[in-house]
């Protein structure tokens, strides 16, 4: 299969590229700055260009027969200067994944996003949620909203608080709106997104992710 990574120099998208390429995978990562992911292979292709540039995308789409999306802002500063960071991508990959006829969507969102939000604690859903990362949740409401009505074969993963270290593979994923653990790992989020995209068992669900 070939699967393009949108966001993919660090963080989960580097893990994505990395868990792909474990699974026999051609991979383009398209990122800024694509000299910041350090893997090297013979099935991957780095490429410098922008998430919220449509041309960008167009320019890597073709060919490709899946789209995983795991681009994130830096830094709060920056949904302050676009508060559509995540939508505005999505709408994008969206666009040309339609016209290059490219149907399976994996999509990086958050635990507390849509209906999850009463699976937040109190604390974190009054502080987080709904005071310091109330922009970000507000646009992957958009960005969700978006995916959900676009017509393709779509998986939406929400992972709640992201940790370092190694994939365990034991983590509980469900579509359904109940109690996941709360925390798990980025390995763990790349596994979920790269097996999202190799089958259909996801397709068309919002699924909570933790372990």
């Amino acid at each position: 299969m070939r699967i393009l990574i949108l966001g993919a120099s660090q963080g989960t998208g580097a893990l994505a590229v990395g868990r792909a390429l474990e699974q026999g995978h051609e991979v383009t990562a398209l990122a800024r700055r694509p000299e910041r992911l350090t893997l090297n292979h013979a099935k991957l292709n780095k490429v410098a260009g922008d998430f919220h540039d449509r041309a960008s995308i167009d320019g890597v789409m073709a060919g490709q027969n899946a789209v995983i999306i795991t681009a994130s802002a830096a830094s709060l500063r920056q949904f302050k200067e676009n508060p559509n960071y995540f939508s505005l991508g999505t709408r994008h990959a969206i666009d040309s994944m339609k016209a290059h006829d490219v149907r399976r969507l994996a999509v990086l969102s958050a635990l507390g996003t849509g209906p999850s939000l009463k699976l937040l604690n109190f604390v974190v859903r009054k502080l987080l949620a709904g005071i310091l990362l109330k922009v970000p949740f507000e646009d992957h409401e958009r960005q969700e909203r978006m995916v959900m009505e676009s017509g393709l074969d779509w998986v939406i993963a929400r992972p709640g608080r992201l940790t370092n270290g190694p994939a365990q593979h034991r983590y509980i994923k469900t579509a359904a709106i109940e109690a996941v653990p709360s925390s798990i790992s980025r390995a763990d989020v790349a596994d979920f997104l790269v097996q999202a995209v190799e089958s259909e068992t996801w397709f068309g669900k919002a699924v909570q992710i933790g372990g």
